[in-house]
């Protein structure tokens, strides 16, 4: 669909690489292949395989036929290899945009899709099977809601992230309903009351990372992880980005974990 339809719509250039940070990333694994297998049942008029059948129809695959008292149902499965002697490949690309709205809107932390990208968003892919985005609405510190998001969502979905309850609000550009009303979809934040111009708050797992000393000799790039949660532990995965003409040896990496050296294996 290119910049023609869909979420790609919004991936303006000249925004994206003025945003404060921006990453792109394309992950392939392999995944065990999902085979698809042809059943057959015959419902008698008694109803003994009611019970079939129903769970035939639960696949939304499937057809069925009355012939003299009898109903013939052809249903499709989908079963997985649980040897995964079969294997398919899955591509993801992924981008990753951070834009400062509370900084450059004047402490104000209102913000819109046309705000960040200079675009809307008319509708979904005709090639994809699922376009959504996204809202995180979820209250600060247990409180009420002070937060509105218009136009009203699709659906709304929650989940535990690091260990904390989330609430999104869900825009389903296949829903024929999000476009009865506009023809272009501007997700938009607002506050209901002023906020101060205080901090965000940081997130449970953080990090900052800092340049000190200069020269091969002295110079160095410190990253500090920080997990405020009062019991869970979180895996990280650390990848740093550095210049290509900067040289790094491997061998003086240090890592510190609670006051005591961790030694890399």
């Amino acid at each position: 669909c290119s910049l023609q339809a869909g979420l790609a719509v919004l991936l303006k250039a000249e925004r994206l690489f003025h945003s404060s940070y921006h990453s792109q990333a394309v992950h392939i694994r392999p995944i065990c292949r999902v085979s698809t297998r042809l059943s057959c049942l015959l419902e008698h008029p008694k109803g003994k395989s009611k019970a079939a059948l129903s769970r035939c129809r639960a696949t939304h695959q499937f057809a069925q036929l009355h012939c003299g008292g009898f109903t013939v149902a052809t249903c499709l499965f989908h079963v997985q290899d649980a040897s995964c002697m079969a294997v398919s490949w899955e591509l993801r690309q992924t981008l990753t945009v951070v834009f400062d709205v509370f900084s450059s809107g004047q402490g104000k932390k209102d913000w819109s899709l046309f705000k960040m990208f200079s675009r809307t968003l008319t509708d979904a892919c005709p090639l994809a099977s699922q376009s959504k985005v996204y809202v995180d609405i979820s209250p600060k510190n247990k409180e009420k809601e002070l937060l509105e998001v218009t136009p009203p969502p699709t659906s709304t979905h929650e989940a535990v992230v690091q260990g904390d309850k989330k609430t999104y609000a869900v825009y389903d550009l296949l829903s024929p309903s999000l476009f009865n009303t506009s023809r272009s979809l501007n997700v938009q934040l607002k506050w209901k009351r002023p906020q101060d111009s205080s901090e965000m708050p940081i997130p449970v797992l953080h990090a900052q990372r800092y340049v000190g000393g200069y020269g091969l000799q002295t110079g160095e790039i410190c990253t500090l992880i920080y997990n405020t949660h009062p019991y869970r532990a979180f895996p990280v995965i650390l990848l740093e980005t550095v210049p290509w003409y900067l040289r790094l040896y491997v061998h003086t990496l240090t890592i510190i974990t609670k006051g005591k050296e961790n030694k890399p294996s």
